[in-house]
This record gives structure tokens, sequence and C-alpha cells, in this order.
């Protein structure tokens, strides 16, 4: 790992305590980037923060912030800025689910994920983008944010609608915030895992077996790997933080409203 790729880069990273957002922080720290933690639960992501300062390379400190909160997220770019004099990357990486057939959807499940997985992402981008606008346009290389989208992005799967829409609605927002963006420097690309094993998807297991689609835990990912992967395993954090680092890296300059799938080569089957 180059300990100088994101060397200048000042990162945001929401939903950073755990998972995907823990291991990206931890990988652009480890790559010199500086890197703000946010997440509902603040004292977790403290915790992260603390963690990479101890490990060395870039800095790190963390921010207590609900994503579906405008002011939050504004609080978040402005602790960013704060902390490291700029912010030049950012990642949408909160997210959640809580799986229902389609007839037994209601309002709450609806609110509930739209609001932290899209309506989120467009108040964070709209926050961030406004920052760099302030700024104004870095010599040599472009702003970016970085959306985080699903195999549901792409592919519809019958327990999980409202996620579904979710995650379609993060690849419009990407494709929509390159186009919007571009007068001012601003890649907008994203990735999209498929199983990554985390907590959502340890809990994701656990709400299949309980509304009936699944028999047993673990279920669910023996039936997507065999069924569904092209490589026969599931993902870790790990697998990701290649490709997000390419995405705040310089080497993915010349690309912008692009949704990287990493997922095992579920979207071909």
């Amino acid at each position: 790992m180059d300990p100088n790729r994101l060397k200048g880069k000042n990162i945001l990273i929401t939903g950073a305590a755990r998972g995907m957002g823990a291991a990206n922080a931890e990988a652009f720290a480890a790559q010199g980037a500086n890197v703000c933690l946010g997440d509902l639960d603040g004292a977790e992501a403290e915790k992260m923060a603390d963690k990479i300062n101890a490990a060395g390379g870039g800095k790190a400190v963390a921010v207590r912030m609900d994503v579906t909160s405008r002011a939050d997220n504004a609080a978040a770019v402005a602790t960013t800025v704060e902390a490291f004099g700029s912010i030049n990357v950012a990642v949408f990486n909160a997210g959640l689910n809580k799986p229902r057939f389609f007839m037994d959807i209601d309002e709450d499940n609806w609110d509930l994920i739209m609001n932290v997985n899209t309506k989120a992402m467009w108040l964070g981008m709209q926050e961030v983008a406004r920052q760099m606008i302030k700024q104004g346009p870095m010599e040599d290389a472009p702003y970016k944010l970085i959306n985080v989208g699903s195999i549901a992005s792409r592919k519809p799967l019958v327990d999980v609608t409202v996620y579904c829409t979710s995650k379609y609605g993060c690849l419009a927002l990407t494709e929509c915030g390159a186009l919007g963006l571009a007068e001012h420097n601003i890649t907008v690309n994203g990735y999209a895992p498929g199983v990554v094993v985390t907590p959502l998807w340890e809990q994701l297991d656990k709400d299949l077996v309980e509304i009936g689609f699944k028999e047993r835990e673990g279920q669910a990912y023996d039936d997507i790997v065999r069924n569904n992967l092209v490589i026969k395993r599931v993902s870790y954090p790990r697998d990701i933080t290649g490709t997000a680092s390419f995405l705040a890296s310089a080497d993915s300059d010349y690309m912008t409203g692009q949704m990287i799938s990493i997922d095992g080569g579920w979207a071909t089957t």
C-alpha cells in the first residue's frame, strides 16, 4: 500500500464507525489521507479515529451525525474543514436495510430506508459540494464525491423492494450529480458491492429468517454464493477498500458518473 497515494486528501466518510466505512477510513489514512469519520454512533466513531491516529499515517477526527439531517451534514463538513483546512473528497457510505415482501411494506419501512439511503446521500452531496464550490477549483485535480450503491442498484430483489428503490436512487444521484456538478470541477462516482460481511449484512441475515424468506441464519449467504456469485465466496470490507481508494485517488480523475460493481460477478448472472 502506497503511503503517499492519498496524501493531501481531506476526506469525509459517513457511516464510518464500523463495516465498510471504518475499513475505508483506515485504508485511506494508511495512504496518507486525513479522514473525518461521521456516524450516528459518535462514541464508536471516536474509537475508530483513535485507532487510526495510533497507527500513524493520515490524521483522523470523528463527528456524531444523523445523516438524514441537513444541519448535521453541514456540521460534519465544518468539522472536516476545521480539522484539516479543506475538504476535497467525500464518501457517502451510511445505509441500512429492513427487508419486507412487497405487500408488507408500510410507510414507516419506506421512510426509514429511503431517508437514510437516498435522502441523506442527496443532502450530503449538496452540503459537501457547497463547501467545495466555496473553496474554489483545485489547480490540478477535481473534487470527488463517492456514493456507495449496491447490487440492488442494478437488480430487483423480491425481499428488499424499498432497499432496491433506495439504491437505484443512489445510482441516479451519481449520474445526475455528475452532470449537475461538472461545471464546478466535481466528479461523482460510486461503487456497488454485493454481499459484504458487515454488521448490516449480519442483521439482514437474521431479518430474512424473521420474515420467513430463509429457514436458518447463514442460508442467505449460502444461497447467494451458490446461485448468484461468479467468485464463489462472500466479500469482506478489505475487498472493497481498493476500489474506494482508486475512486478517491488521482487515478480516477477522468471518471465521472460511473458506478463500479464489486459484487463477485453477481451483476452478470
